[in-house]
């Protein structure tokens, strides 16, 4: 089913968040139906990384695709040639890539399986792709922040949370829209446009982090780093049916963010975090971006707990 024939007219006009991603699984984005767990011999960097059985691999989780490739079950240019292929497929339509820096990162999957082949890892992202909302510095690509001042900017170094997910072997395949300096619970701007949420082509993803649950509900890639000053990561997380956490203030460095630690009295209410499709990629990602970077002066050396070990 192609996005701008969801929903079907035979559906009610309010459906459920359930509801809405059981159907999905027949209508644009097709989520895997069978999954299961991994055997307690495998690799401790993925305790509990789900095995999908069927779908194509653009669905699956972000630890699952990591673990594939340093399994060498697939490679990272398999998996980047995957996401190009969906991006251009989808992106005409709901205008959530907004820069893709695709030859480079074909460049960057080969060296990655180079160094695999030699028994190099850099980290627990090793080979994946990701996107980053376009609200974050990305050394040698535009940055735009969705205003027209920066519409030509090139950073000549990155975001402290895009250094470390590159850090840990991510590859860059692009930047995701967001509104103008991040303002705004639906994303649009003068630069790019307007993103549309892949459900209904007529309506909105949210905002600010549009772009990212647009293409991340779209199989367009499998994580993103979104900010959330007032719900810019929760609102279009719920609106596009992905997942995303807004930190505890002073856990993950703004350094490199268009509004970073120099906001004065509203300084406290913006925080960076992960986005994607499966909530066992949040807990991989979180413990890669936080903590001091001796840059952003709020953050604080507190250590990260385990998720797995809450008993509620």
């Amino acid at each position: 089913m192609r996005i701008d024939d969801w929903p079907p007219e035979s559906e009610a006009a309010w459906v459920s968040r359930r509801k809405l991603l059981m159907l999905a699984s027949s209508a644009l984005i097709v989520l895997p139906s069978a999954c299961n767990r991994p055997s307690d011999s495998t690799d401790s960097l993925y305790p509990k990384a789900i095995e999908h059985n069927s779908g194509e691999m653009i669905y699956w989780s972000a630890t699952a695709i990591a673990r594939a490739i340093l399994e060498k079950r697939i490679s990272s240019e398999e998996v980047v040639k995957a996401y190009l292929a969906r991006i251009q497929a989808v992106n005409p339509k709901i205008n959530a890539v907004v820069q893709l820096r695709a030859e480079d990162a074909l460049a960057d999957a080969e060296r990655a399986d180079a160094s695999l082949a030699r028994g190099e890892v850099k980290g627990s992202l090793h080979g994946v792709p990701i996107t980053i909302k376009d609200s974050f510095d990305t050394e040698g690509v535009v940055s735009t922040g969705g205003t027209k001042g920066r519409a030509h900017y090139v950073p000549a170094e990155d975001a402290t949370v895009v250094a470390r997910l590159k850090a840990a072997g991510a590859i860059l395949l692009g930047k995701t829209n967001t509104p103008e300096l991040t303002f705004a619970w639906e994303t649009d701007n003068l630069v790019y446009g307007r993103t549309n949420n892949p459900y209904n082509i007529e309506k909105s993803p949210g905002g600010s982090s549009g772009g990212a649950a647009a293409i991340l509900a779209s199989g367009g890639s499998a994580l993103d780093i979104g900010s959330d000053t007032g719900g810019s990561i929760r609102l279009p997380s719920h609106f596009c049916g992905t997942v995303g956490i807004r930190p505890t203030s002073g856990r993950v460095p703004r350094t490199g963010h268009i509004i970073s630690y120099i906001a004065g009295a509203e300084d406290a209410f913006t925080q960076i975090g992960p986005m994607a499709r499966f909530v066992e990629d949040l807990i991989l990602t979180l413990p890669i971006i936080a903590g001091v970077d001796w840059r952003d002066p709020a953050i604080v050396p507190m250590p990260l707990g385990n998720p797995r070990e809450v008993n509620l």
